[in-house]
This record gives C-alpha cells, structure tokens and sequence, in this order.
C-alpha cells in the first residue's frame, strides 16, 4: 500500500529509518558489496534476526541489490542499487552531521565511524 507523504522529507526518513538502515547503506556505500557475515562485524549489536530484516526492507524499497550465488555453501552479496547510490550526498552529510553533534546528541558510549575523517 502506498503512502500519503505530506513533505518529501518524510519520504526519505520512512526509506532510510530504522535502527541500522542508515548504517547498512553507509557500509554498503564505502564497500561496494558486502557478504552478511562482514556486515554483521561491521554493526556489534544487531541480531541476525535484525539484520536480516533491515536488509529485506530495504531491498523491497529498491535500495539494496541481494546477489545470491547456486553454490554450496551458499553465496549472498548485498550491494546498493543504482536507487541506493543516489543517496551517498545524504549519507555523508548526515555522518558529518553526526560527527560534529555527537557531544550535544545523547551518547551510547559507541565509537562513531572515522571514515571519511
């Protein structure tokens, strides 16, 4: 079902919200392609559970390119779609953003990323 948005701020919100979702696209973003297991490392904190659900939203909302391989074991790669790379601009403004308010936002005693530093 779609939804009615009264301003396109909310638009982007509604895609890019969510514990990880931000942080998913990031990653995906400075890597290329990530497997599940390097994304997991890359996030302490989320479940598997977590995890794979953040990564089937945004895949339904056409973000993020799942790439499963037929071998045994099996092979998955996420990567970000040509959708999802439109938004790099927003992700590095909100990181930088982040970086220079961490110390006025609340702190969860979490190292911020120092990519792009």
């Amino acid at each position: 079902m779609r939804k009615n948005y009264i301003h396109p701020v909310e638009i982007t919100l509604d895609v890019v919200c969510g514990k990880w979702k931000g942080v998913i696209l990031w990653h995906l973003q400075q890597e290329n392609i990530l497997r599940f297991g390097e994304l997991k490392k890359l996030l302490p904190g989320v479940s598997q559970k977590t995890l794979t659900l953040q990564l089937r939203e945004l895949e339904e909302d056409g973000l993020v390119k799942r790439k499963v391989y037929p071998q045994v074991p099996p092979k998955v790669e996420y990567s970000l779609t040509h959708y999802g790379q439109e938004l790099e601009a927003t992700l590095n403004q909100m990181c930088e953003w982040g970086k220079r308010h961490k110390d006025k936002v609340g702190q969860n005693n979490q190292p911020v990323s120092q990519e792009n530093s």
